[in-house]
């Protein structure tokens, strides 16, 4: 693995050194440079200062892909804060948990982001008692410039619109900024990354600097990632695919970034031409359904190198296609979850079928073993330091010899090449996000009129799997599907929502009471 910087403001400053003329960000007619990069970045960072931010305060982005999460994590990391990035796809009840839990002193927001008022759905939601620990609201600009005027204001708080940050600067020097920059240390807690529990309670996953940006380091060597690469980034920048993968890759590589806020193949297509992208990661259903757009020819993706997969079975057929139609140099799967961020990934020189049965193998400094019933135990610098404010649930994950224990089950060939298998657990992949069962089973239990619950994932060809929703409804009660649904699409992200909901009279159990969800896959029910 390449030697170099071990905090985030050690690596923008590396690049701004190495790679300062090339650019760093290509959001729409938003060009940024890494000299440019460094210094928004530095001005920023002055800001919340000024603002009374910490080191070791909790900086939280609610915000799509564009170059104002960018700047805004690294100017948070700059200050020595930690960033807590937040779902575009949470409700104001899923973020208001996460700013409390936190405690959040920053929410960096958009006015709106597809036509929703997040700071007026999370002051909603958090109700009169408001959001004690919030003390900052940064405000980046509408997606819809129509949108007029913000409206929408912070009891007890400030909000900070986004073109004020420079003369909101100016009582804090560069020289203050650069000395809070340089005391953020390898071990300090770079992020906190929020990961459905299978006990329905979320978990913030705790990770230090020197993890955030050496998994990020092992990925670009194992992808060959390089200064003259122009890196699409369609994975959302809250997820560690689009941040740790995606911008810091790129920062450590001097690659571009260039944002994608959301999914429209025409326009990814676009983008990819004009923008001359080489590096595409993404879902499966990504690449399939630019593969399948009718109008594909009319692009020119002729620029492609690397398409890095994962979070789903990959056909053989469509990693040939990628290479033989899209002519990549390399396709490449990995598999990670957000305790350990990316634990194996193929090479480039990996064959289609290797790339398509296997996620690779342990990229540089993790380890990879099966466990106890098949289970993937996973070791190395780079793991989560732990759950925040949860120790038991941390000594459950991580044993005494710093196994990680993923709760998915596998086997390693003679290689060392890792094939998932099954999971231990309930979860399921919806479109490339884990969705926990329990989750949504605790959000129905809270409808007056339900008795109990049961969600499994079931198979979908576009989404790889949804869910599907048994609900036991209380005796003298009526419910429809619809309310159900109705009721979900309140409180939970769109991917954690049902797809479907069958009311039934009641659960397969065993002998000691378990819901038997084998049998409910099996349509037992």
């Amino acid at each position: 693995m390449t030697t170099g910087p071990r905090t985030t403001p050690a690596a923008l400053w590396r690049a701004a050194e190495q790679f300062g003329s090339n650019e760093a960000v290509a959001d729409g007619s938003e060009r940024v440079t890494y000299t440019e990069l460094l210094d928004r970045v530095r001005t920023a960072a002055r800001a919340l200062m000024a603002k009374g931010v910490q080191a070791g305060d909790r900086v939280a982005i609610w915000a799509p892909n564009t170059y104002h999460w960018v700047e805004a994590f690294l100017a948070a990391q700059y200050a020595g804060a930690t960033l807590v990035p937040i779902s575009t796809r949470y409700t104001g009840h899923e973020a208001l948990d996460i700013l409390e839990r936190t405690k959040t002193k920053v929410l960096v927001v958009p006015d709106r982001f597809l036509k929703a008022d997040r700071l007026a759905d999370v002051l909603k939601a958090a109700g009169e008692g408001g959001i004690p620990a919030l003390e900052l609201v940064v405000r980046t600009p509408s997606d819809d410039p129509a949108s007029g005027v913000p409206t929408t204001a912070f009891p007890g708080g400030e909000i900070l619109e986004w073109d004020q940050i420079t003369a909101a600067a100016e009582p804090v020097s560069v020289e203050e900024a650069d000395a809070r920059a340089h005391a953020v240390s390898p071990d300090d807690v770079a992020d906190i990354l929020f990961t459905s529990g299978t006990t329905g309670k979320s978990k913030g996953v705790m990770t230090a600097h020197r993890q955030t940006v050496g998994i990020a380091d092992a990925w670009a060597d194992c992808a060959e990632v390089d200064d003259k690469d122009r890196y699409l980034v369609i994975n959302p920048f809250f997820h560690t695919f689009g941040y740790k993968a995606g911008i810091m890759v790129c920062i450590l590589r001097g690659a571009t970034i260039v944002p994608a806020a959301v999914f429209d193949v025409p326009t990814i297509m676009t983008m990819i031409a004009d923008e001359k992208i080489s590096v595409l990661p993404g879902a499966p259903t990504i690449h399939q359904t630019i593969l399948d757009f009718p109008t594909r020819g009319d692009y020119n993706l002729s620029s492609l190198r690397v398409a890095i997969t994962g979070a789903a079975a990959v056909p053989v057929v469509l990693v040939e296609r990628l290479q033989s139609e899209l002519g990549y140099d390399a396709v490449i799967t990995a598999y990670g979850q957000t305790e350990a961020v990316v634990v194996t990934m193929c090479r480039t020189d990996d064959d289609p079928v290797t790339v398509s049965t296997s996620s690779g193998r342990a990229i540089p400094g993790m380890e990879v073993k099966i466990g106890e019933q098949g289970e993937i135990l996973v070791r190395g610098e780079n793991i989560m330091l732990g759950y925040l404010d949860d120790p038991e649930s941390t000594r459950k994950t991580i044993d005494e010899d710093g196994w990680l224990h993923t709760g998915d089950v596998g086997v390693l060939d003679e290689r060392g090449y890792l094939d998932i298998t099954d999971r231990l657990k309930d979860m399921f992949i919806s479109n490339g996000f884990n969705v926990y069962p329990a989750e949504v089973e605790n959000t129905l239990a809270r409808i007056d009129s339900v008795a109990e619950a049961a969600v499994i994932g079931i198979p979908d060809e576009r989404a790889g799997e949804v869910g599907r929703a048994y609900v036991v409804v209380k005796p003298g009660a009526t419910l429809t599907a619809d309310e159900v649904i109705a009721f979900c699409k309140e409180r939970l992200a769109g991917f954690k929502i049902p797809r479907e909901v069958r009311i039934v009279d009641g659960l397969p159990r065993n002998p000691s009471g378990k819901v038997l969800k084998n049998d409910l896959r099996e349509g037992k029910a």
